[in-house]
């Protein structure tokens, strides 16, 4: 300070004073000190690009771009063909990457945005940090192949750079080059261990994969990412997610815990840590799960689904089950499972019509479902057997609503990353199959009159309606789930 009071016509001070200024984030104090530095010297670049940041600092964006377009104003005409590194200032280039930046937050102007970071790349070919942030621009305007080349430029410039490495990878991710991408988020995790984008989407691609032999690593990165980052709830989310898929269910519930507490409402862990305690037979521990997932996201449909199942299976409630699956209905009309497990409910309140209406209904909306063709044949047998006034007893073996799920099932998770910080893929995976619902078990007709059986026969039967509920106990263990 003291020397502007001896000197001030010397730009250079004004702006000294005002960096000063700006590391103490006492935005509004330095701006008037860069805004002095420009009316002392006019055709000082650098310190109309200081007014121009200072002002993106306050939030104040169209006096930002005014003193961009200024400091770009005073730079050398653009001749094409001709370079300019021994003319232009390295750090007056950033003119046009600061400009670009601010004008690219308006999705109408991307093409502008790119054409700024272009003339930049065309004064100085070097310019490696315009490749870097036109490569970002380009995989925002869903051009991944020229993105690549913005980086694989870079690359050449500056190898050892992690970050470009980890760019790279996530431009692979968009062209679907699952592996090339995971190579790449080694190669950025070979220059910087600790790289924490990196160890975390590279753990989720491995996660993706499938390749239970990848699991042990994706584990030891996101380990690695809550050391770095232990307030970030989705990288406990997904170690609980791993831990589903190698059926350690305790260290399953100890991470979506972990998750939860973190952040209150995390969708996907509240729904996943429900369909973990249903899995393990410990429905009336995902009630109120759920109950938490459903106040936060009330039209959560596979929510309600999961809901459904357990207060028909485990509370008896059909009624609040109707309510689940009808709300669904509300929602969704053409959602299969919600309707399947509605005909259901008609089948337990012994409306066999309506529930035959109902399964013709779904099989419209799935034609090629085996499993609702199986049981709508089912109610049908039943409303022949009733009208004919014979016995009804329909093997049990048959009529478990929630078989044909199996292979499915694993799929049904929900995986969805709740911050956006990071890559956040979301596999909601919709219809995929029937929510496990009650099985459509059939009573003994006791009003009717049967032949009657001997001593013999009847224990036989005994016996063979206990092995049939016995394996749709197995079944339903194995299903348990949305």
């Amino acid at each position: 300070m003291s020397a502007l009071k001896v000197n001030k016509n010397n730009a250079k001070l004004w702006n000294n004073v005002g960096h000063a200024l700006e590391n103490e984030k006492n935005f509004e104090q330095a701006l008037r000190f860069f805004i002095q530095a420009t009316q002392v010297q006019p055709d000082d670049i650098g310190a109309h690009m200081n007014v121009g940041r200072t002002y993106k600092n306050l939030n104040r964006t169209k006096e930002a771009e005014e003193s961009y377009l200024v400091a770009k104003s005073l730079m050398p005409q653009i001749i094409p063909g001709k370079k300019y590194a021994a003319r232009v200032a390295p750090n007056h280039l950033n003119v046009y990457i600061n400009l670009a930046n601010l004008i690219r937050a308006n999705e109408s102007r991307l093409e502008e945005a790119d054409q700024l970071y272009r003339q930049a790349i065309s004064m100085r070919p070097d310019f490696k940090q315009a490749y870097i942030s036109r490569g970002e621009l380009l995989l925002k305007m869903n051009k991944p192949m020229q993105a690549k080349e913005a980086y694989l430029r870079a690359l050449e410039l500056d190898r050892s750079n992690a970050d470009l490495w980890y760019n790279l990878a996530i431009v692979y991710i968009e062209l679907k080059d699952p592996t090339e991408a995971l190579n790449n988020f080694n190669r950025a995790l070979e220059l910087n261990p600790n790289h924490k984008l990196a160890l975390f989407n590279s753990a989720l691609l491995m996660q993706e994969s499938g390749d239970a032999q990848l699991r042990p690593e994706a584990r030891k990165r996101l380990l690695n990412y809550v050391k770095e980052e232990p307030q970030d709830a989705n990288g406990y989310f997904n170690l609980g997610m791993l831990a589903m898929d190698d059926k350690k269910d305790t260290e399953a519930e100890t991470w979506m815990k972990k998750a939860i507490k973190l952040q209150a409402g995390f969708r996907s862990a509240l729904f996943n840590l429900a369909l973990l305690y249903s899995q393990t037979s410990k429905e009336l521990k995902a009630l109120p799960v759920l109950e938490e997932l459903l106040r936060y996201y009330p039209d959560h449909a596979k929510g309600l689904i999961l809901k459904g199942d357990i207060l028909m299976n485990q509370k008896k409630d059909i009624r609040g089950a109707k309510e689940c699956f009808e709300k669904i209905l509300r929602m969704d009309p053409n959602n299969v499972q919600g309707k399947h497990n509605l005909c259901v409910v008609y089948f337990e309140e012994r409306d066999l019509l309506k529930a035959e209406k109902c399964l013709v209904e779904t099989l419209a909306l799935a034609p090629h479902e085996e499993y609702i063709q199986r049981h709508l044949s089912i109610v049908r047998s039943k409303i022949a057997l009733l009208s004919t006034g014979e016995a009804s007893v329909i093997p049990t073996d048959k009529v478990a609503v929630s078989e044909g799920r199996q292979a499915t099932f694993t799929n049904l998770k929900e995986i969805k990353n709740e911050q956006k910080a990071t890559r956040t893929p979301d596999s909601s995976n919709k219809n995929k199959g029937p929510g496990k619902a009650k099985k459509l078990e059939e009573k003994n007709n006791t009003d009717k009159e049967t032949k009657k059986k001997s001593t013999k026969e009847i224990k036989d039967i005994e016996k063979k309606r206990v092995a049939a509920l016995k394996r749709l106990e197995e079944i339903e263990r194995i299903l348990n789930g949305e």
